[in-house]
């Protein structure tokens, strides 16, 4: 049915193209079809910091939603980067290009864009301060500013690195995708030792670091350096991903391509030199050495929001700064007026674009009845996704919950445990469709 080179490209035959398009439709096409409810008169002033894409369907559904608000989005980002496509950047399959848009382009008719980062937030005083010093009082405020990638809580790490000494990191943006690739290809070339694992704490996507093992282990067959070679996923604690019966599937998978496991292992220092890597476990610090290694960084929230009054001050998602809210309306615990959308939102799951698709109408619904005089049943349940690539051309549809249900959307078409064709051309192909409608308010 498919068939693909060393460097990851896919061929699909016709009825495989037709089955996708059927999927995709109703995919894409969920949500759509309702009478749109008029919309509220108001003079609210509604400040949404972050136009990534949390920030961005966020000002698109309340512009439609609302008539007179004056809604003002705060990003110092000109460029705007579709992330889940990294790993296909970072696999080779996609050019940086692909993932690398304008953020102004996004923006809905009759929102203000102010094109600087959000320096400051006060929650007392209905403010939020640009990094220029210009203060814009709000009456709402939609926190959605996503993540900041800590490479430097890895001893010797820099992003710099990236693409140099064997090292990559999908995770820093199309460019350091694109160098991951290049490094990784280099080692494929010849084989060795690879190195993969994630940070302890909450972080963006994390089936990543899982599937990028799966990426490379796939390449290096491709390239007849596989039996040379020798992969290792380090565990930051005794399971391989959160969702019990996806880890022990996973795991399965990783014994049957010959990728080793070492649980409780965080790395905490690299030599680049020497390439040589270091990881804390419970028996103390263990060296391990590489010729390719993908290096995931600690996570947390960016400063004007760990440095505010909003972040949770006790629990899991304190110490890195994620907002208290309410984890089934995403409202603020004791600051009523302000929501979190995205990343920065301390609850339990939801790091990925498919929870943003799901959080943006439950946030908007509750901010429009507040508006309305009325009161919202909107509830966020946790949903989330990650189309799991094993291989160029495979990939598993994982869809989960709060609870760590399955919750499939295609019953009887994708088994969510299943290596199958389908979910990776959603993955390769289709999605972002879906994702730029969903930035536009229509999915």
């Amino acid at each position: 049915m498919e068939d693909a080179d060393g460097h990851g490209r896919v061929r699909l035959d016709r009825r495989a193209v037709l089955g996708l398009g059927l999927g995709l439709g109703a995919a894409g096409l969920a949500g759509w079809g309702r009478p749109a409810a008029a919309q509220v008169r108001t003079q609210a002033r509604i400040v949404i910091a972050g136009a990534g894409a949390a920030g961005l369907s966020m000002a698109s559904r309340l512009a439609a939603g609302l008539e007179g608000a004056a809604i003002t989005l705060v990003d110092g980002r000109a460029e705007h980067h579709y992330q889940p496509g990294y790993t296909l950047v970072g696999a080779g399959v996609r050019p940086p290009s692909y993932v690398l848009s304008r953020t102004r382009d996004y923006v809905p008719r009759g929102v203000t864009l102010i094109e600087e980062a959000a320096a400051e937030i006060d929650p007392e005083a209905n403010t939020v301060v640009t990094a220029s010093g210009q203060r814009l009082p709000y009456d709402y405020l939609v926190v959605a500013t996503g993540l900041e990638l800590n490479y430097a809580g890895i001893e010797g790490m820099d992003v710099g690195l990236i693409g140099t000494n064997g090292i990559g990191s999908v995770y820093a943006g199309a460019q350091a995708a694109r160098a991951t690739y290049e490094a990784m290809s280099a080692f494929a070339d010849r084989g060795g030792v690879a190195l993969f694992g994630r940070p302890p704490g909450e972080m963006k996507c994390a089936g990543a670091p899982l599937k990028y093992a799966f990426i490379v282990e796939d390449i290096l067959t491709r390239r007849g350096t596989r039996a040379g070679s020798e992969l290792i996923y380090h565990a930051h604690n005794t399971v391989l991903f959160g969702v019990p019966i996806v880890s022990e599937r996973v795991r399965m998978l990783y014994d049957q391509r010959g990728i080793g496991v070492r649980y409780e292992h965080v790395l905490k220092a690299v030599d680049p030199g020497r390439r040589i890597a270091t990881y804390a476990t419970p028996q103390g610090d263990v060296e391990q050495g590489w010729d390719f290694i993908h290096v995931v960084p600690p996570m947390r929230a960016v400063p004007a929001v760990r440095n505010s009054p909003l972040p949770w001050r006790e629990g899991n998602w304190a110490a890195d700064g994620y907002l208290e809210v309410d984890r089934a309306t995403l409202r603020h615990v004791r600051y009523p007026n302000v929501f979190a959308v995205g990343d920065t939102a301390g609850v339990p799951k939801g790091k990925t674009a498919a929870s943003v698709k799901w959080q943006v109408p439950v946030v908007t619904d509750h901010l429009v009845a507040d508006l309305a005089g009325r009161q919202s049943g909107a509830a966020y349940d946790g949903y989330t996704s990650c189309p799991l690539i094993t291989r160029i051309g495979r990939a598993m549809l994982i869809e989960f919950d709060y609870n760590d249900n399955l919750v499939p959307s295609f019953p009887g078409l994708i088994a969510p445990l299943e290596e199958l064709w389908i979910p990776w051309v959603m993955k390769e192909t289709a999605l972002k469709a879906t994702y730029v409608a969903m930035l536009r308010g229509r999915a």
